[in-house]
């Protein structure tokens, strides 16, 4: 029986106040950016959504220290020239404060198109891989993730229809594309594949994400699917 899982938590600074987003269900929605430093001394800028419900109960002031946990969740943006996959950390609680940096996302889903293994200039390993992680009432989440080295090479092996599970972490990248003979800057979002791992290990905490009845379920109006022009 395949499973499903998908959390997110995340610690950084907010970037930006939040900017509303849209309705649904009677709920305001709510968008803003959160800092996540890495290692490396370059930073993430994660977008994270959140229901008004949630803001109430906390403040979101720029500058402050925010844990976020959560879902990864995706939407294919039809409102302007071709399809953009979107992808959000949709909140499921915010808590002020906490140790930063952290970044941490476990998954469990289905590979729903070929792996790309493939070697960078510098002659790393590398491979692309889409996971498609369902939820409830027949929706789902394709979620584009990358892995380097021995992982690359494993997950490079797999093939469509296998489950998969893995524990990473949610990186932005900020790449251009030539639209209409002028380059746009724009950011791109993926999880970059730590370890492989067992199903069982995220359910061990007691915490089932795909079978709980919360507000996630009341996000996107409609689904979303991954688009190769992305």
């Amino acid at each position: 029986m395949n499973k499903n899982y998908n959390r997110v938590t995340l610690c950084g600074t907010i970037a930006d106040t939040p900017q509303f987003s849209h309705s649904n269900h009677g709920q305001d929605y709510y968008t803003f950016p959160l800092d996540v430093d890495r290692l490396s001394q370059q930073q993430d800028r994660l977008r994270i959504i959140a229901g008004s419900n949630l803001l109430a109960r906390c403040d979101i002031s720029p500058g402050e220290t925010l844990t976020v946990s959560g879902q990864l969740r995706s939407f294919n943006n039809k409102s302007g020239h071709g399809s953009r996959l979107i992808l959000s950390v949709f909140a499921h609680e915010l808590t002020p404060g906490g140790i930063a940096p952290r970044n941490m996302i476990h998954l469990c889903g289905t590979i729903c198109k070929p792996t790309v293994f493939r070697h960078t200039p510098m002659g790393r390993e590398i491979c692309d891989v889409i996971l498609a992680v369902n939820r409830r009432y027949g929706r789902a989440d394709y979620l584009p993730c990358i892995a380097w080295g021995a992982v690359a090479q494993r997950v490079g092996r797999m093939e469509v229809g296998q489950q998969l599970a893995a524990e990473g972490r949610l990186q932005s990248r900020v790449y251009r594309k030539l639209v209409n003979n002028a380059y746009q800057e724009r950011t791109a979002y993926e999880v970059s594949i730590m370890r492989p791992c067992e199903p069982e290990e995220f359910y061990r905490s007691g915490i089932d994400f795909e079978n709980s009845r919360d507000i996630m379920d009341t996000y996107y109006s409609k689904e979303g699917f991954y688009d190769d022009s992305v």
